[in-house]
């Protein structure tokens, strides 16, 4: 596999948070950072293909949305539901399929075989990629994900889940096991 291309510089991500920027809060450079590394991991197992580009910049930039918009672990559906309307609103075009499988599927523990698999399994991948801060390396080097992680310091986002969970769900258990049942799929 080719050498991982790591851009600092995504346009189009910083104008798909702006509206969100303030409702993130303080949680926003965290998930800003995951956002980033999980397009970088997704676009490099699309061999950075610049059709996929817009896709999947704005699956991710959405696919843990609802976390702040509606407050919800169970945040899959909240999440494709702000992107798709956010899609339809602003006119983007983006096919809401691929849209909402990206975000749909992303927890998938086995590969995802369907409509718009190229994009949606990248999207799967690279997510469990950083979910698991570099445990799980769905074939990238360790050196590639520790020069990502680098690049894009996690602040606090797996922290961030945690408190979340907690918040949400009464305690860090109910909260987790809440998540666990909402959002990934098998």
């Amino acid at each position: 596999m080719h050498e991982i291309t790591i851009r600092t510089e995504r346009p189009r991500v910083e104008e798909l948070f702006a509206p969100y920027r303030v409702l993130i809060g303080h949680d926003f450079d965290g998930y800003r950072n995951h956002v980033y590394r999980c397009i970088t991991y997704a676009m490099h197992f699309l061999g950075n293909a610049t059709e996929y580009e817009q896709i999947v910049e704005t699956a991710f930039v959405y696919h843990d949305i609802g976390l702040w918009t509606d407050k919800e672990l169970a945040y899959l559906e909240p999440s494709e539901a702000v992107a798709l309307r956010d899609n339809e609103e602003y006119g983007w075009g983006l096919d809401p399929g691929a849209l909402r499988g990206a975000i749909h599927w992303h927890h998938k523990v086995f590969k995802y075989k369907g409509m718009h698999a190229a994009v949606i399994e990248a999207c799967r991948k690279a997510d469990w990629i950083d979910a698991t801060q570099g445990w799980c390396r769905k074939g990238i080097r360790r050196s590639a994900i520790a020069k990502v992680e680098s690049t894009f310091p996690n602040c606090g986002f797996h922290k961030t889940l945690l408190r979340l969970a907690r918040e949400y769900g009464g305690s860090t258990l109910v909260g987790g096991f809440k998540v666990m049942r909402g959002i990934v799929k098998w």
